[in-house]
C-alpha cells in the first residue's frame, strides 16, 4: 500500500511539474509572439529639428493610430545623447513593436489612415516629400530575440 502511495504521489508531482513547465513555455511563446523594428534616421547637418516636428505632424498620427488598432503595441522615439563618429552618427531611433510578426508584414492600415487624417492630401505628400528630402540616410532594423537560458 505505501509503495502505491508513493507510485501516485510521484506520477502527480510529474503530472504537475509538467503542467506548469507547459504554462511556463505558453507564457513564454505569448511575451515573444510581438515583433520589434528599429527604424533609423540620419538627417543632413542642421535640420533634425525640422525633420522631428514633420516626423511629429505627419507620421506619429498614423502610428498612434496603428496603437489604437491594436495593430502596434509600442512606439518609441529616442535620439542619441551625445555625437557620434559621422559614419556611425543617427539622429532618431523609432522602435515599433508590432502584435506579431504576421500583422507587421501582413497589409497595413496606413493609407486609409492617412486619407482619413490628413483631407488636404497635397499639403500631406508635399511635407512628407520634404521630410525625406532632409533625410542623409534611412535603414529598418527588424529584431530577433536571443534566448539566454
Amino acid at each position: 500500500m505505501q509503495k502505491l502511495t508513493m507510485i501516485f504521489l510521484t506520477s502527480a508531482f510529474l503530472c504537475l511539474f509538467s503542467l506548469s513547465v507547459q504554462a511556463q513555455s505558453q507564457n513564454t511563446m505569448a511575451r515573444d509572439e510581438t515583433f520589434t523594428v528599429e527604424y533609423y534616421y540620419k538627417t543632413k547637418w542642421g535640420y533634425a529639428d525640422e525633420f522631428l516636428q514633420l516626423f511629429k505632424k505627419n507620421h506619429l498620427p498614423v502610428l498612434k493610430k496603428q496603437v489604437e488598432t491594436g495593430r502596434l503595441t509600442r512606439i518609441k522615439i529616442e535620439k542619441p545623447r551625445y555625437h557620434a563618429t559621422e559614419d556611425g552618427r543617427w539622429d532618431f531611433r523609432v522602435t515599433l513593436v508590432f502584435r506579431s510578426a504576421a500583422v507587421a508584414f501582413g497589409p497595413s492600415p496606413e493609407e486609409e489612415i492617412i486619407k482619413q487624417l490628413y483631407p488636404d492630401q497635397a499639403t500631406f505628400k508635399k511635407e512628407e516629400q520634404r521630410r525625406f528630402e532632409i533625410l542623409e540616410s534611412h535603414w529598418d532594423v527588424p529584431l530577433a530575440t536571443v534566448p539566454i537560458d
